[in-house]
């Protein structure tokens, strides 16, 4: 059984707060198109099975960048990495690549909601951005701490929002 404000399509977030991310190191693979066609089922599993083949330690929650804002790009052609955080050495291939992101400041919300309020989060976000004095500054990442599910036909998320900031 579902809590209602899933079956009935609204959405739980918590507060925004401020929080230091340790350095991570990201295997993905590259996605170009609408945000909500992207084939996480497809790309997840590959990425672990990838993982296994070059002897790696995956982390346990897989980790998306969002490169492109679709309110200002169009959206099938906005960039996203379906990645999980892996712990050793590799090397890229053609389909997987690796990226490792420095320690930073992000702005985190925790997500439990439909995928067609995905934008009212992040526009709570850049409210609370534009009150509490700071800047974008660099993609948006999404931690998944459930798989999403399907309830009446609408797609679940279980996600931690975080956008990195900088001071104006």
């Amino acid at each position: 059984m579902y809590p209602s404000y899933l079956i009935k399509g609204d959405i739980k977030m918590d507060k925004i707060k401020i929080q230091k991310l340790k350095p991570i190191k990201l295997a993905y693979i590259e996605h170009f198109g609408e945000y909500s066609k992207v084939p996480y089922g497809e790309y997840v599993p590959r990425l672990f099975e990838w993982a296994k083949e070059n002897k790696v330690r995956p982390g346990f929650k897989n980790i998306n960048v969002f490169h492109d804002d679709p309110e200002e790009k169009n959206p099938s052609e906005c960039k996203s990495w379906i990645g999980i955080p892996i712990n050793g050495d590799a090397n890229s291939d053609e389909e997987v690549k690796i990226k490792e992101f420095p320690e930073m400041q992000v702005a985190a919300l925790k997500f439990k909601g439909t995928a067609s309020k995905y934008k009212d989060a992040y526009g709570k976000i850049k409210k609370w951005m534009d009150a509490n004095g700071y800047d974008w500054d660099g993609p948006s990442f999404e931690v998944c701490s459930k798989k999403p599910k399907e309830v009446n036909g609408e797609l679940i998320l279980y996600t931690t929002i975080q956008v990195p900031i900088k001071k104006k």
